[in-house]
């Protein structure tokens, strides 16, 4: 059955799409979306009180690279590296710029010693290229950390002064991804304290933000849309939280849509998850029986995306449609920077 990608379009006007985090993390908006669809403004230090003793959040807690290189090409003209994973001890999935520009071949200076081929079209990634690196696998993570800059979208044009403010204060692990999962931004030292005070349990998943979560749906037809691979870890401890919390009749609280990928991948029929480490090419879109996840904590989400599609999937077509235009019209703030929603799976 078709599904039109038109139908997950809507006007985003440039003014809206947030350019600079707020001054406090915690000073972002918060739009409630009941489960009857009922709609409330709030802000997001209220999200302890819009939650109940027993409930669980679960986060990515995934760190992000700093992921974006900027060298010089053979001819002498300008060149970006956005680093997407690695494939092999010195090869990485990337997106190049200018394309036209770096065929098979093309060798990219960074600086510092570090430098890098373009080698061919990466696999399963259209537009991507897999790049080589001169350098030890060590190394050239050192050196990423050392001359990259943090991999901002590109509807963000300002200069980010703190590139903290791009990652979240839970992240852990080594920087392994190349985006922010947005929805964590919002949390502060003092609303996971007032979060452990009110019995609202925290656990965690992991998974490197790739190409499946932000490239644009391009086909009309939703179904039709090829989602990559992306990398994720749900770790025995958290499957072990969502059981106690189902048994103990509390609520799982996705924070983002990368979260709810990983919990819905490793679902049971129970609404229980199975800990797993592995890669998911998950596409949640309407229709989408949804086992482990009551609720979902997001951002607003860019037109034809796959994120706004899985918001969809959650709270029903009618419904999102309903809360962005609420937002448009209250002056929340859209996409990485910008506010969020507390959305209760519909029924």
């Amino acid at each position: 059955m078709t599904l039109p990608a038109s139908d997950f379009d809507y006007e985003l006007p440039a003014p809206r799409i947030a350019q600079t985090p707020p001054a406090r993390r915690d000073a972002s908006r918060l739009l409630h979306v009941a489960a009857d669809a009922v709609l409330s403004d709030r802000c997001f230090a209220d999200l302890p009180q819009l939650l109940s003793p027993g409930d669980l959040l679960v986060a990515n807690d995934t760190r992000v690279r700093r992921a974006r290189l900027l060298g010089t090409r053979s001819d002498g003209g300008r060149a970006e590296i956005l680093v997407l994973e690695r494939v092999g001890d010195a090869t990485f999935s990337c997106l190049v710029r200018p394309g036209r520009r770096l065929p098979v071949g093309s060798r990219v200076t960074i600086g510092d010693g570090l430098a890098a081929t373009v080698e061919a079209a990466a696999r399963d990634h259209d537009g991507a290229r897999t790049v080589r690196f001169e350098g030890h696998r060590g190394e050239l993570e050192a050196a990423f950390e050392r001359l990259g800059a943090m991999p901002l979208p590109p509807y963000i044009h300002g200069r980010l002064d703190d590139a903290e403010r791009y990652q979240t204060l839970y992240a852990r692990g080594d920087s392994t991804s190349a985006a922010a999962p947005t929805a964590g931004l919002h949390f502060t030292p003092e609303v996971m304290k007032r979060l452990r005070a009110r019995g609202v349990g925290w656990a965690t998943v992991s998974l490197d933000i790739g190409l499946a979560t932000f490239a644009r749906i391009r086909s009309d037809d939703v179904n039709s849309h090829v989602m990559h691979e992306e990398r994720f870890t749900l770790p025995p401890a958290t499957a072990a939280a969502v059981e106690r919390t189902r048994r103990d009749g509390g609520r799982v609280v996705s924070v983002g849509t990368t979260t709810l990928r990983v919990l819905e991948t490793c679902a049971t029929p129970a609404g229980t998850v199975t800990p797993a480490s592995g890669v998911t090419r998950l596409f949640v879109r309407p229709g989408h029986e949804f086992q482990a996840v009551d609720a979902l904590l997001t951002n607003f989400h860019q037109p034809r995306s796959s994120l706004l599609v899985l918001l969809a999937a959650f709270i029903g077509q009618a419904a999102w449609r309903n809360a962005y235009a609420h937002a448009l019209r209250s002056g929340y703030r859209f996409l990485s920077f910008g506010d969020c929603m507390l959305c209760w799976r519909a029924g």
